[in-house]
Order: structure tokens, then C-alpha cells, then sequence
């Protein structure tokens, strides 16, 4: 045991000087007439950075504070993109490393971990998925289709992958124990897999539903001015995401054959967690009212009102840390709360804000994409091609918030280069945004996927058989959706 803890440590060490070594390689590198130095530095970051969020060589956060530093020291002493003959000076960088942490993204985002987090500390989460099984029946195929639909309820109102897939799958094993089989029995390797791919599905139909979401609606709104309310994502999205959970329950049931077709002690295992919830509490009426009235708000986003996504995100958190009338204290919450999630996701806008300013992105782009000749090529086809490269990429990342700060702002490059309005060539960015979050393959793919890896029901293989088909319907409905659905929403030529 010992000795592989030392051989990890070592792996790890080596991928850290990995990490430099690459950095400061491209650095070195002749410059171009076609990268700016700055955009030269910018790149080195991001292998240092991709190096490190693959390897998981340090904390995330900890490559965030890397990043940060590198940003300020590197970019600092780069000549300006606006005048060559002077330096762009540290606290012209430092603003640039510090860009992500005022993004409206970043704030929603913590404002979904406190959201998250009330879910938590109620056993809200917990008392819905009892809820939603409670009505479904004991019937393994009926147990399949709940589990879908609790990852499903949960989505509009839990705004964390990994808290939805952590409140559904312990219930899920109790109701395999009640049936007397094995964490091991292919049943719960049924239910815990059937579960945690219909976590990663509905991150793409819902906006609020997953932090990578927002990664790319920062660099969307950052780069073209535009705001894509959470009913206008719905609008897009949803449609896809109802179509690949029908998928998914078809897949499951002819995937895994459970040892048993009826739990008979299920609907006993569920009644008595829920008894011991016991009857609605305060808090949890009001966390309901509070949620249901964001969803309100969320889905008739400058219909109604004027307020965003973000501000009205933060409106409810405040409420909900309200003396006496709130669900919970501040105590209580920034005990629960990962903030290095936050500073990952803010460091993560900054390297790609970075990327797109210093026209790092753009040559990036043009060195993968451009010798495909991409512009000539009907959007489809560019379509098709992206999206195998994205998802060939998502085989690397155990971040999808780290993927998409990697490559949403060379999507953001290559589609400024395709010849198509400004709406286009959002929607096609937005299309990229719902591959990033497949993560259907591995357990590695997704936080939410180790999470359920964790549980020991099921092998890498058994997630894999699930994954391939999930993976190949998605990629056909990606092409489907963009020659006829989108394309009617306006969202593509």
C-alpha cells in the first residue's frame, strides 16, 4: 500500500514538471508574425493548465492559483497587444487573471451552491427523489424509468450535478438492500448507472443545471454581448434532453438484465426513509416556494420581467439566509460550500478570456481546424467534425468546467471564422456547450460519474457498454437537431 501511495506520488510529481516543462518550451518557441507574444504565453498557460486538470497532478484549486500567478508574471512581461515597444505591466495581467472573477457567471454559479447547499441541509433533494420513487412502483423496469425521472425533477431544482447523483443514489441502494441482493447485483449496477447517465443528460437540457453551462454563457456573453435567458436554453435544449432519456431507459433495460423483475420490499424501504424525514418542516416549505417561484422567474426571463438569470439567483439566496424567516445561516452554508469550485470555475473564465484577448484562441483554432477548410463546408459537415473532436477530447478531462474553459474559446474563434450571421455562429457554439457535457463513457468523465463509480456497483466496462450507445445516438441527434430543429429556431443557417 505504501509503496503505491510513493508510485502516485511520483506520477504526480513528474506530471508537475511535465507541466513547466511544456510551459516554458512554448514560451521559448520563435515568435510568428501570426501569434502575438501574448498569445504565444496565453497558449503555454493553457498546456500547463490542460496537463495539470488531466492528470489531476494538484487540487484544482491549487492549479488555479498557478494559473493566476502565471497570467500576471508571463503576460505581464509580454509586449502589449497594443503597443509592442512597452511591456503590458503586471497590473494590466493581474486584471486580466482577475477578469473571470467578475463575470456574472461566477456569481450565479456561487449563488447555485448555496441553492445546492439548502437542498442539503433540508434533506429537500432527498424527501422529492423518495417522492418521485414512492409513485413509480417496485417494478425494475419502473425503478428505471423513476430513476430517470428523479434526475429529471431534480435538475430544476438542484443546480449541482454531483448533489443531484449524491441524493438519488443512496436511495437507490436501499432499495436494492431491501430486496436482500448485493451492492455488486447487476440491479444496482442497473439503477446507480441508469441514474448518474440521466444526471449528465439533463445538464444539457437545463441551463442552471450544470457550472460548465455557465463557463460558456460567460464567454457567449463576453464575446458577442448577448444573453441566452434560462427558457431560451430550454427552448434549445430540453427537446434533445427528453429525447436521449427515452434512449437511455431503452438502453438500460436491454443492457443489464436484473436478477429479479419485482422488488417486492422496495415501496417499504422508501415509506420508512421517508417517515423518517418525517412531515414537511418549515424550512422545507419555504425552500419550495423559493424554488418553485426561481423557476418562475428563470423560465419567463425578459417575458415578464426584467430581471436575469444571476440577479434574480442572488435575490432568493438572500432571502434564504434570512434571520428566522430563512432555511439556513451563513455558518451553516460556507461550511458546506467547495469555494475552490468557485475559484476553479472564475480562473478558468480568466484563462480563456485571456485566450480570446491576447488572439491565443484564434490561432489555436486555426492551427486544429484550419487546414480542414471548415469555411468551405456546409455547416453540417463542420458540425459533425467538431463534435467527434470534442467528444475524442472529453476522453482526457475529469472536469467538464475545465473543457469547456479550455474550448469554448476556440469554438468562439473557429465559428467568428465561419462565414454566418452573429446569431449562427452563437448557436453553434451553444451546440459544442451541449457536447462538452456527454460525459457518458467513463466513470472519469464526470464528477458525478466517480461519485456513483464510488459506490462499487458497477465496473468501468459495465459504464462503457452503457456510455458507447449513449454516446453515438447523442452525436446523431446532435446532427439531426442541427439539420432541422435548430435550424428552424434560428440557431443555425
Amino acid at each position: 500500500m505504501a509503496d503505491e501511495i510513493t508510485k502516485k506520488r511520483n506520477l504526480k510529481s513528474l506530471w508537475i514538471v511535465l507541466a513547466f516543462v511544456s510551459l516554458f518550451v512554448i514560451v521559448l518557441l520563435p515568435e510568428t508574425e501570426a501569434l502575438p507574444v501574448a498569445g504565444q504565453r496565453a497558449l503555454a498557460i493553457l498546456a500547463f493548465a490542460v496537463i495539470l486538470w488531466v492528470t489531476e497532478a494538484v487540487p484544482y484549486p491549487v492549479s488555479s492559483a498557478m494559473i493566476l500567478a502565471l497570467i500576471a508574471v508571463l503576460l505581464g512581461l509580454a509586449p502589449s497587444m497594443e503597443d509592442a515597444t512597452v511591456s503590458m505591466g503586471t497590473n494590466n495581467a493581474l486584471k486580466l487573471a482577475l477578469v473571470g472573477f467578475s463575470s456574472s457567471s461566477v456569481a450565479l454559479v456561487g449563488a447555485a451552491l448555496f441553492l445546492a447547499t439548502a437542498m442539503q441541509i433540508t434533506n429537500l433533494h432527498k424527501r422529492i427523489a423518495l417522492w418521485v420513487l414512492s409513485m413509480v412502483g417496485t417494478k425494475t423496469k419502473a425503478l428505471v424509468f423513476g430513476a430517470i425521472l428523479v434526475s429529471i425533477v431534480l435538475a430544476f431544482v438542484v443546480p449541482s450535478a454531483t448533489a443531484r447523483a449524491g441524493a438519488v443514489v443512496p436511495i437507490l441502494l436501499g432499495v436494492v438492500a431491501a430486496f436482500g441482493l448485493a451492492k455488486e447485483s447487476k440491479l444496482a449496477a442497473l439503477l446507480i448507472i441508469t441514474a448518474t447517465q440521466a444526471v449528465s443528460i439533463w445538464n444539457i437540457g437545463i441551463k442552471t443545471a450544470a457550472a460548465q453551462n455557465l463557463v460558456a454563457l460567460g464567454f457567449i456573453n463576453s464575446e458577442f454581448d448577448v444573453n441566452i435567458s434560462w427558457g431560451e436554453w430550454f427552448l434549445y435544449a430540453a427537446p434533445f434532453s427528453i429525447i436521449m432519456s427515452f434512449v437511455l431507459f431503452f438502453v438500460m433495460i436491454k443492457l443489464i438484465k436484473p436478477e429479479t423483475d419485482n422488488i417486492t420490499g422496495g415501496r417499504d424501504v422508501i415509506r420508512e426513509q421517508l417517515e423518517e424525514l418525517g412531515t414537511l418542516k418549515r424550512k422545507e416549505i419555504t425552500l419550495i416556494i423559493v424554488s418553485l417561484l426561481l423557476l418562475f422567474f428563470w423560465a419567463t426571463e425578459g417575458k415578464f420581467h426584467p430581471f436575469d438569470t444571476t440577479t434574480i439567483t442572488i435575490l432568493a439566496i438572500a432571502f434564504l439566509l434570512l434571520p428566522k424567516i430563512g432555511v439556513f445561516t451563513w455558518k451553516e452554508a460556507s461550511a458546506r460550500i467547495d469555494w475552490g469550485t468557485l475559484i476553479v470555475f472564475a480562473v478558468g473564465i480568466s484563462l480563456g478570456t485571456t485566450l480570446l484577448n491576447t488572439k491565443g484562441a484564434a490561432w489555436l483554432s486555426d492551427t486544429i481546424f484550419g487546414t480542414l477548410g471548415l469555411q468551405s463546408m456546409p455547416i453540417i459537415a463542420t458540425i459533425a467534425l467538431v463534435t467527434v473532436f470534442n467528444i475524442v477530447i472529453h476522453l482526457g478531462f475529469a472536469s467538464a468546467t475545465s473543457l469547456a474553459s479550455a474550448l469554448i474559446p476556440v469554438f468562439i474563434a473557429l465559428a467568428l471564422s465561419l462565414p454566418m450571421p452573429v446569431e449562427n455562429q452563437i448557436g453553434f457554439v451553444l451546440i459544442q456547450q451541449f457536447v462538452i457535457c456527454f460525459g457518458f463513457l467513463l466513470p472519469v468523465s464526470a464528477p458525478q460519474n466517480m461519485l456513483a463509480y464510488g459506490t462499487g456497483t458497477f465496473t468501468t466496462k459495465d459504464f462503457l457498454k452503457s456510455g458507447i450507445p449513449l454516446t453515438l445516438v447523442g452525436f446523431i441527434l446532435i446532427l439531426l437537431f442541427s439539420a432541422t430543429y435548430w435550424k428552424w429556431l434560428g440557431l443555425l443557417p
